[in-house]
């Protein structure tokens, strides 16, 4: 039987979860237009509303997944890319790195400055929600910065690889999604980014087990 903090904790993480991600997104579409790119607002993913940025199985499906098997203390999901076209960049190569940084950078504000709050409040407000929301976005900003097609370390590898070579990298997408999905399965999470995230707990002295 589900106990009522169990369904606490599913609404807390899902939407720590929901605005980490909206946040992530909005950053890459922010960082695109101040760059001359008029795409992701055309496309109506410059905006705060999370309903914009929902993909079916990385928004829904997969974090109910985990919090189901994690019985409610994880979570870990994904949106819609935010369609960027580099043509309208002044400088291509260059403005495709940071806006590919975008979306982790921001991930890892949000970590620091709820590690900020954890310190501040020295554990007494919240402090598992507030732990949680700092593996989730660590997790998010790490996770994104590997570079496989569609996930944002591909964005920022294709801005150092040679043009010809850098579309050729970027037309793996399809087959990128792919092997995402087989990496969670697999358990890359745990076995992978849960060691990395335990490390920068310990850098950060933050009390929690991982």
């Amino acid at each position: 039987m589900i106990q009522p903090v169990d369904i606490l904790n599913f609404v807390f993480i899902g939407v720590i979860l929901f605005v980490s991600i909206t946040l992530h997104e909005y950053s890459h579409g922010f960082v695109a237009t101040k760059f001359g790119d008029p795409t992701p607002k055309a496309s109506g993913r410059l905006t705060l509303n999370p309903l914009a940025h929902i993909d079916i199985f990385g928004t829904l499906i997969l974090p109910i997944l985990l919090l189901v098997l994690s019985s409610g203390k994880f979570a870990f999901g994904y949106a819609k890319p935010v369609p960027i076209n580099p043509y309208h960049f002044k400088n291509p190569k260059k403005d495709i790195l940071w806006v590919g940084l975008a979306g982790p950078a921001i991930n890892f504000i949000i970590a620091l400055l709820l590690t900020g709050l954890l310190k501040a409040t020295n554990y007494l407000f919240i402090p598992e929600i507030i732990i949680e929301g700092i593996l989730i976005n660590l997790i998010l900003g790490i996770f994104n910065l590997i570079p496989i097609p569609p996930l944002d370390g591909s964005r920022v590898l294709s801005a150092i690889l040679p043009y010809k070579l850098s579309y050729l990298y970027l037309k793996m997408e399809t087959i990128g999604s792919f092997i995402i999905i087989l990496l969670i399965m697999i358990g890359f999470l745990k076995w992978f980014m849960l060691p990395i995230v335990g490390s920068i707990f310990s850098l950060l002295n933050i009390k929690a087990a991982i």
